[in-house]
């Protein structure tokens, strides 16, 4: 999930499903685990996670304020034990149906930056790998996401948004992860892959959601089987006024592989109703929970070598 939010994994040993909490298994010796959360401890770890708060956020470009983060969302992210806690080695992330600061739902967005901005934790790079089980119903939309520290190059998306995972919770055999990227709104765009889960599985059960991030390319896997791989993308910090602008010429474009080859933070949150899934409806049975096991994050032994090209060339204008 974002910014004006729509929110998201290639070596990794297959890990077991079941509810149990799981210790750190072997993984393929090219990747080192550089920073973890298991959640074992009572309450969540402030010097790791940050909370964020509310509904919406200020677009100063705009001189405006975004209601439902961008997506006309519904809920009300609170830091309430309620909507998000640490329990039996799972972290727990809640909506709840309340009424609640005009809106009709409470649930909990976490991330790895301060609100201030200051760091916590943040990378250029690596395997950033989720154990979760996610919930189900009309209009719930998990997501385990990454945004850049830095507006480097300029503010939403011109400066990149990594979706690891989301998820419509009215189809629960289907995940996705994307990219967005371009220049800022209106000159956005994005590119996005599904997959269904084998075995007539769900997100309802433990999966293990992954990210291998290497300069110029990006792989997306569940339970260890990459299924999207990208090498194509840009960004420009071209801007007519407060918007973007699409560019013209390759002089346009910031350098390749930008905008993701700047440190990115985690987000893991829930999110009911807006436009990408839309509004839950009497099916929809609340409480629901995200439970997550552990985020897990490694560096390639070694370093990541030569930054792959673009992808075929492709530009962004001259369609």
């Amino acid at each position: 999930m974002r910014c004006l939010l729509w929110f998201w994994p290639a070596i990794l040993l297959a890990i077991p499903l079941g509810t149990t909490h799981h210790a750190a298994e072997p993984v393929a010796t090219e990747w080192k685990m550089v920073w973890s959360d298991e959640f074992d401890g009572k309450e969540i770890d402030r010097a790791k996670w940050d909370f964020d708060i509310g509904n919406g956020f200020y677009d100063y470009n705009a001189n405006q304020w975004i209601r439902g983060w961008g997506n006309d969302e519904l809920q009300y992210y609170t830091r309430d034990a309620d909507n998000a806690f640490q329990k039996d080695g799972m972290l727990h992330i809640r909506a709840i149906k309340e009424s609640l600061h005009d809106c009709g739902y409470s649930s909990a967005r976490i991330k790895s930056r301060k609100k201030d901005g200051s760091e916590l934790f943040n990378k250029t790079y690596g395997k950033f790998e989720f154990r979760a089980k996610l919930p189900t119903g009309q209009g719930v939309w998990p997501a385990l996401w990454m945004l850049p520290q830095k507006d480097t190059f300029g503010t939403w998306p011109a400066s990149g948004e990594i979706d690891i995972l989301e998820a419509k919770g009215q189809e629960p055999n289907k995940i996705l992860g994307t990219l967005h990227f371009g220049a800022k709104w209106p000159a956005n765009t994005h590119i996005s892959k599904d997959t269904i889960m084998p075995n007539n599985g769900t997100i309802a059960d433990f999966h293990v959601y992954t990210l291998e991030w290497e300069p110029g390319e990006m792989r997306w896997l569940l339970d260890g089987k990459t299924y999207a791989t990208q090498s194509f993308w840009w960004s420009s910090s071209k801007s007519d006024g407060t918007k973007g602008v699409n560019p013209t010429k390759e002089a346009d474009l910031n350098a390749w592989p930008a905008p993701f080859d700047q440190p990115f933070y985690l987000v893991m949150n829930l999110a009911v109703g807006g436009k990408f899934l839309g509004n839950p409806d009497k099916s929809t049975a609340f409480p629901v929970e995200m439970v997550v096991d552990y985020v897990r994050v490694y560096d390639k032994v070694g370093g990541y070598g030569k930054t792959k090209p673009r992808s075929d060339g492709k530009l962004p204008y001259g369609k």
